[in-house]
C-alpha cells in the first residue's frame, strides 16, 4: 500500500532535507510535486486542496523558516498534516455497552464485508477475549449465509443460523435475543450488499439498524476503488449513523487514495485495515504509523507488536538456550526460522514496516519474494534427519536426490547451503554471551526516533 505515493513523496522531499534555507520558489515547486503525487494516488481533489493549503500556511510561517534545518522542518510539517488528515490517533472499537454489544457491518457488494466480519470476530476473540456471535442478514446473495457459517467455524466463533425466507430485520433481532440469553459479549451483523447504492437497500439496512440498535456501525469499503470509496462512504454516512470505516484489500492497493480521503470526506475514522486474505489479516488503523510509512520512515512499533504476538517465544527461547550451551545451529533450526518469518506475514510484510524501503529499486524488491522461502523449506523437507543435523554430509549424489525430491535444481540446493553457512557463522558469534557483545558493538549506531 502507498508504494507509488511513497516513492514520489520521498524523492520530492529528499531534495529539501539538506536545504540551508527555504524560499517561496522551492516551497512552491515542492508543493506542486506533492500535489501531483497525491492526485496520482487517487486522493480526492477537495482533500488534496485542503492538505496543500494547510502545509503552505505552515511552511511560510516562522515554525519552518526560522528552523536550523528548514528542509527537515517542512518534512515534519508534511508528516504532521498527514496524521491530521487521517485522524490524529487510533480510533478504537467502542464496546462499552451492556452486553451484547452489537456491531453492524454495511457496504457495497464485493467490498469484503463477510470476510471482514470473520476477521473482526477473530480479532475480538484473540485480542480482547470476547465471546462473539456472527449472523448474516444477506438473503439475496447465493450462499452468503453458508459462507459466513464456514468462516465462523474457521475463526472459532459462534454462528447464528438464518434462511433466505426470513426478513433481515427479524434475523438480526432473533440473533440479538439469542446472544442475550446465552450471555455473549459481541454480536456482529453481516448485512446484504448491492452493486450500487439504491433506495431499497438503504431502507432495508435502516430497518436492520433499528432492530438491533448497534453501538458500532462500520462501513466496509474496498480501498482499490480509490475516490469512489470516499463517495460511497459519504452516501452510507448520510443514511446511517456510521461510527467508523473498515478499509479492505489494502495489500493490493499501491495508491492509497481511499485511506487519505475517507476521513476528510465522511468525518468518520478508519478503524481497521484489511491487509490480506487470511483471517488474521486485520490491523487497527494508526494514522501516525501510516503517515510514517508513507514518508518511508517505517513502522517499527507495529513490527514489534507483530513479533510479540506471532513469534513462538518458546521455540525462540529453546534456540537461544541451545546456542548458549554451544550446540550447533543446524538446518532444522534454519527451517524453524523460515517458518517464524512466514508467521509474520512473509518478507514483504516486514519490508513494508522498515524505514528506507522506498529507496530500494523495484527490481531489487521483486527479487526478495516469499516464493524463495517456500522453495528453501521444500529443499530442507526433502533431506533426511541426519542431513538436517549434519549438513556437511550433503555432497554430490545427495544434492541430486534432494533437488529431485523438492522439485528444484542442484544450484538451488547449493544456494541454500551457502545461505545456511552464512547464518551458521552469525549464530556462532552468539555462543556464550556473544549476543550481548554484538549488541554492545551496535550500541550508538542504531537510529532513534523519526529521522527529522
Amino acid at each position: 500500500m502507498f508504494d507509488n505515493l511513497t516513492q514520489r513523496l520521498t524523492s520530492t522531499l529528499k531534495n529539501l532535507r539538506g536545504a540551508g534555507r527555504l524560499t517561496e520558489t522551492n516551497i512552491k515547486d515542492t508543493l506542486r510535486e506533492v500535489r501531483m503525487a497525491l492526485l496520482e494516488a487517487d486522493v480526492a481533489l477537495p482533500v488534496v486542496r485542503a492538505f496543500i493549503d494547510q502545509i503552505k500556511e505552515r511552511a511560510v510561517g516562522q515554525e519552518v523558516l526560522d528552523s536550523l534545518t528548514p528542509g527537515q522542518a517542512l518534512i515534519k510539517v508534511v508528516h504532521e498534516e498527514l496524521i491530521e488528515l487521517m485522524g490524529k490517533a487510533n480510533s478504537e472499537l467502542n464496546l462499552a455497552a451492556q452486553p451484547p454489544a452489537v456491531v453492524l457491518m454495511a457496504g457495497l457488494q464485493g467490498a469484503g464485508k463477510t470476510t471482514s466480519v470473520a476477521k473482526l470476530s477473530r480479532w475480538l476473540r484473540e485480542r480482547t477475549k470476547k465471546s462473539v456471535l456472527v449472523v448474516s442478514t444477506d438473503i439475496y446473495r447465493p450462499a452468503a449465509i453458508e459462507q459466513l457459517k464456514t468462516l465462523a467455524k474457521e475463526v472459532e466463533v459462534e454462528f447464528f443460523p438464518s434462511t433466505t425466507e426470513q426478513q433481515p430485520a427479524a434475523i438480526a433481532a432473533a440473533a440479538l435475543d439469542y446472544a442475550r440469553k446465552h450471555h455473549i459479549d459481541v454480536v456482529i451483523v453481516d448485512t446484504a450488499g448491492r452493486l450500487h447504492i439504491d433506495e431499497a437497500m438503504m431502507e432495508e439496512i435502516k430497518q436492520v439498524h433499528a432492530a438491533v440498535n448497534p453501538i458500532e456501525t462500520l462501513f466496509v469499503v474496498d480501498s482499490m476503488t480509490g475516490q469512489d470509496a470516499a463517495k460511497t462512504a459519504k452516501a452510507f454516512g448520510d443514511a446511517l449513523p456510521l461510527t467508523g470505516v473498515v478499509l479492505t484489500k489494502t495489500d493490493g492497493d499501491a495508491r492509497g487514495g481511499a485511506a487519505l480521503s475517507v476521513r476528510h470526506i465522511t468525518g468518520k475514522p478508519i478503524k481497521f485495515l484489511g491487509v490480506g486474505e487470511k483471517s488474521d489479516a486485520l490491523e487497527p488503523f494508526h494514522p501516525d504509523r501510516l503517515a510514517s510509512r508513507i514518508l518511508d520512515m517505517g513502522d517499527v512499533l507495529s513490527l514489534v507488536e507483530e513479533v510479540e504476538r506471532k513469534v513462538d517465544h518458546k521455540q525462540a527461547q529453546k534456540l537461544a538456550t541451545k546456542l548458549k550451551k554451544g550446540k550447533g545451529f543446524d538446518l532444522l533450526d534454519f527451517r524453524d526460522q523460515l517458518q517464524q518469518l512466514k508467521n509474520l506475514g512473509g518478507i514483504g510484510s516486514l519490508m513494508d514496516k522498515l524505514p528506507g524501503m522506498g529507496q530500494i529499486p523495484e527490481a531489487a524488491k521483486k527479487q526478495i519474494n516469499d516464493g524463495e522461502f517456500v522453495k528453501l523449506e521444500a529443499i530442507i523437507n526433502s533431506m533426511t534427519p541426519g542431513e538436517r543435523s549434519q549438513p556437511l554430509l550433503i555432497k554430490g549424489s545427495r544434492k541430486k536426490r534432494i533437488a529431485a525430491g523438492s522439485g528444484t535444481q542442484i544450484q538451488d540446493v547449493n544456494r541454500l547451503l551457502k545461505q545456511f553457512n552464512q547464518m551458521q557463522k552469525m549464530m556462532k558469534k552468539m555462543k556464550g554471551g556473544g549476543m550481548a557483545k554484538m549488541m554492545r558493538q551496535m550500541k550508538g549506531k542504531m537510529p532513534t526516533g523519526l529521522p527529522f
